[in-house]
């Protein structure tokens, strides 16, 4: 099944009274880079977030969003400083008693000051806060993976469709390969004739001496090699692994085999050949940037 490298996907869920909603982008990358994005309290799950995601993905640049949301959590408590306040009212008490001043102290102007009322968070489960984070992250893992092989699907077909047409080319390459083999063979034989017309050399000689040159412009070997590499191909968009890696190395293949019958192709008709071969080619390797 092949998977595309871009994709999204994202799932909600909750800890406790935390909501959780976790979100996964991912682009082109040559190797898994994964990136995590979670509030710094909660930066604990991290580990256990990119293994969950390298076990899911092979390639790709993917970056996970986790937000909590600690809104409906009754996990906050206000303590009184209590030998703290008692200071700051003995402290106003004693400025009234001895300078007369108006006593104008409340418990919302005591509360102002520093460190009166100290806001305490209970400790967080950060084990079972992990396992959560991971269920909603697995939902989101089958989302993000739905739209990749979705996408994947319609890179499948594109690639086969040029394959199909690589293959048309590829037949045109091995029935015209004859007639230019027979053609530089005929004009390479005049050509020596017109070279040793004042030369005594057997006829045969020639004959023989241009079989041999003709021979290097024969293309058997690269058409197939280019049917194998079809082959390859066809084999490899029914498989259930990632195949990107193998795919750039056998683009390579290919292009070296077109480039190979452009070099030996002294024909008009060939090299037309080779260039539609080669845009084909080209067309493929873009595609197989996108799938893991």
């Amino acid at each position: 099944m092949i998977k595309s490298m871009t994709g999204y996907g994202n799932a909600t869920g909750t800890s406790g009274k935390l909501g959780l909603t976790v979100e996964l982008r991912s682009v082109n990358n040559r190797f898994l880079d994964c990136n995590v994005r979670i509030p710094r309290v909660y930066t604990a799950a991290e580990d256990a977030i990119k293994s969950m995601v390298q076990s899911r993905i092979s390639r790709g640049k993917v970056d996970v969003y986790v937000t909590i949301d600690a809104s409906a959590a009754d996990d906050v408590t206000i303590r009184i400083n209590e030998p703290l306040a008692g200071a700051y009212v003995e402290a106003f008490q004693h400025l009234f008693d001895k300078y007369g001043v108006t006593n104008d102290l409340t418990a919302s102007s005591l509360a102002r000051f520093s460190d009166v009322l100290v806001v305490e968070k209970k400790e967080t489960d950060t084990d079972q806060l992990t396992k959560d984070i991971c269920v909603v992250l697995a939902q989101a893992l089958d989302s993000f993976d739905s739209m990749r092989v979705a996408e994947g699907a319609r890179l499948r077909d594109d690639i086969l469709s040029r394959a199909d047409e690589i293959e048309r080319l590829t037949a045109l390459a091995e029935a015209r390969s004859p007639q230019t083999v027979a053609e530089y063979r005929a004009r390479l034989e005049q050509r020596m004739r017109e070279v040793l017309e004042s030369t005594t050399i057997d006829e045969a000689r020639i004959l023989t001496e241009a079989a041999i040159f003709a021979d290097r412009v024969a293309v058997n070997e690269e058409i197939v090699r280019l049917k194998s590499h079809l082959v390859q191909l066809r084999t490899f968009m029914e498989s259930t692994e990632p195949i990107g890696r193998k795919l750039d190395f056998l683009v390579q293949e290919f292009n070296r085999e077109a480039n190979t019958l452009g070099s030996k192709g002294n024909d008009l008709e060939m090299a037309r050949i080779v260039v539609d071969l080669k845009a084909e080619i080209e067309k493929i390797r873009e595609q197989i940037q996108n799938i893991e």
